[in-house]
């Protein structure tokens, strides 16, 4: 997979629709590149019938198609449906099977809400807000989440107010980074909460909520260090930009931090 890759099989004439992002594909080694690096989003909305069809009609690899078409149905594994796909073109060096493998057996070992969430988490990373939203949401109807991963409830919490803010929903977002703090009560979450309504608000409303909610002098010192480098962009920047990009950074910053 390493560096260019020459289309080894044909380019289709009708591409295949694949729904968790809206992107249309045209080559094996396109349908390669989204299954490797969005194992979390492989479902029956692109492991079916269809997805067979294409590959026996518009490429004419009827072998393929017919080796997956005897797992459709009995799906249980990614490996089931990625190593005959990525074999057909030998997409990947022995050094990337070794790190798939890595990764097939840890998606496998994590428990279904896990799974979900990350399910939702590749989806924000692939700008699809509202679907992330959907699958986010659908989570938090459960009360148990937190005996699968110490912290996932403020995680999806935070996560949807990230969500909801690229969509510029902010009063939604609002909700469910003050949602994530509550769960929890965890000093960052607390942070992004405040640094949310100072922007999404106004400084006065910020000052009276840090005061209500008890934000200790250590950590309204860090806010406005973050409230100062943010003063520093160009002034042309709309206040929906700002806040966006603010978030945008908190979020890849927490990312970064937590991993989640």
């Amino acid at each position: 997979m390493s560096g260019y890759i020459l289309c080894q099989t044909k380019k289709a004439d009708s591409p295949y629709f694949i729904e968790n992002i809206s992107t249309n594909i045209y080559t094996l080694e396109e349908l390669c590149y989204y299954l490797y690096h969005n194992l979390y989003l492989i479902d029956e909305t692109i492991i079916n019938k269809e997805l067979c069809d294409w590959i026996q009609n518009e490429l004419n690899l009827g072998r393929l198609a017919a080796k997956l078409r005897t797992v459709i149905g009995k799906f249980s594994s990614a490996e089931d449906i990625l190593y005959p796909v990525f074999k057909e073109i030998n997409y990947l060096t022995y050094e990337e099977l070794k790190v798939l493998n890595g990764r097939i057996q840890r998606l496998d070992r994590e428990s279904l809400p896990v799974r979900e969430k990350q399910k939702g988490d590749a989806l924000m990373e692939n700008g699809m807000y509202v679907h992330a939203i959907q699958v986010y949401q659908k989570l938090l109807e459960r009360d148990d989440l937190n005996t699968f991963r110490d912290g996932l409830e403020e995680s999806i919490c935070h996560n949807l107010g990230c969500a909801y803010s690229y969509l510029f929903q902010m009063e939604k977002a609002l909700e469910y980074f003050e949602k994530a703090y509550e769960a929890g009560h965890e000093r960052k979450r607390l942070k992004t909460y405040l640094l949310a309504v100072y922007n999404i608000r106004s400084r006065e409303i910020y000052k009276n909520t840090a005061a209500q909610m008890g934000a200790d002098k250590e950590l309204l010192e860090e806010i406005e260090e973050d409230l100062v480098k943010l003063d520093s962009q160009p002034p042309s920047m709309t206040d929906e930009k700002t806040s966006d990009l603010l978030l945008e950074k908190l979020t890849e910053k927490y990312h970064r931090a937590t991993g989640s």
